[in-house]
């Protein structure tokens, strides 16, 4: 139990995660025990994100006090740096899938600092808007920042070269990239799904939503076919899968057991299972995205987040309470406890 409503949780590729709490916590899960990185106490603010760096050495962790704090993590870990940037708060912090660099929120800019120099090496302005969402592309080569009137996506290798811009009616309020980063799914305020082939200027546009839409997921691709999509609006799940004709676009299968908003939602790794996690006190699993397989509860007023270790054998969760709860894949894999 954490004192607050768990606001974010992270593994790193080793079995250790880390948590956050809306009381100003963060502490680390590993071996069967917590350690405590930053306690709460009554001057603490929300610690809104967190995220390890791809090879497990750091962790960042940012908030309403606008502070970036980053920890080398060892045997002890250790606080390296702590960025100021009050009064803007930092809720987005995303590492680069191949280097260790960190990108973080300001408003309407996001800054990229490089831990190989300890340093901040860039500014990118987004401009229209305070940034409402941010995604790496998987290959390291682009980063894809989302607000008002779209996205724009920078390139890695040279960050002051134009973005390229991906014009939305609306705001986009979520992105993500497939897993062999050849598609980018943006999630809009106007209740629509834009996804688009990277370096095609014609996308694909889902309608039909019942609200905005909270989370988007890809499954692990595939050799030759197009990994699934799956998007929460309100308590409803949607799964769309390419058809075989690019003229045919995107299918839908809707999954509506949830009565409560979906909080979050993500595919296990190298898998078709897809976890929900809800207002409802509700972990779906769900087979193949078709179908329930198993419902874990133990969070009473409901859950807040979710995340699967990379390999895939251990699941974690957060509640609106404080519980954090991690279940693991049982030996013959016929569900988690």
């Amino acid at each position: 139990m954490l004192s607050e409503y768990v606001t974010a949780i992270a593994w790193s590729s080793k079995e250790i995660l880390a948590v956050s709490s809306a009381a100003g916590e963060v502490v680390l899960w590993q071996d069967d025990s917590l350690v405590t990185l930053l306690p709460s106490n009554e001057e603490s603010q929300s610690i809104d994100c967190l995220a390890f760096s791809h090879d497990g050495q750091f962790l960042a962790a940012g908030g309403q006090d606008g502070k970036v704090r980053i920890w080398r993590i060892r045997e002890q870990p250790e606080l390296i740096t702590t960025l100021e940037n009050a009064p803007k708060w930092v809720d987005k912090i995303k590492w680069s899938p191949k280097r260790n660099l960190l990108a973080f929120s300001l408003g309407r800019y996001v800054q990229i600092w490089d831990a190989e120099v300890q340093n901040i090496v860039t500014t990118l302005a987004f401009e229209a808007s305070s940034v409402l969402g941010m995604a790496w592309r998987p290959n390291g080569e682009h980063l894809a920042i989302a607000g008002n009137q779209g996205a724009k996506v920078w390139s890695s290798d040279n960050w002051d070269e134009d973005p390229y811009v991906i014009h939305m009616e609306a705001a986009s309020i979520a992105i993500a990239w497939s897993g062999d980063s050849k598609y980018i799914a943006s999630g809009n305020l106007d209740y629509t799904i834009t996804v688009m082939e990277w370096n095609s200027p014609f996308p694909w546009v889902m309608r039909g939503f019942p609200g905005k839409i909270r989370n988007l997921t890809w499954s692990t691709p595939k050799q030759g076919t197009a990994p699934l999509l799956a998007a929460s609006s309100v308590e409803g799940i949607a799964v769309w899968r390419k058809a075989k004709d690019d003229n045919e676009g995107w299918n839908a299968q809707i999954l509506d057991l949830h009565d409560g908003v979906v909080q979050d939602l993500a595919f296990q790794p190298n898998s078709l299972l897809l976890a929900s996690a809800a207002d409802d006190g509700w972990l779906c699993l769900w087979q193949k995205a078709k179908q329930v397989g198993q419902i874990l509860e133990g969070a009473d007023k409901g859950f807040s987040c979710l995340a699967w270790h990379p390999n895939a054998h251990l699941l974690a969760a957060g509640g609106k309470d404080g519980e954090l709860i991690i279940w693991s894949e049982s030996s013959r894999g016929k569900g988690f406890g």
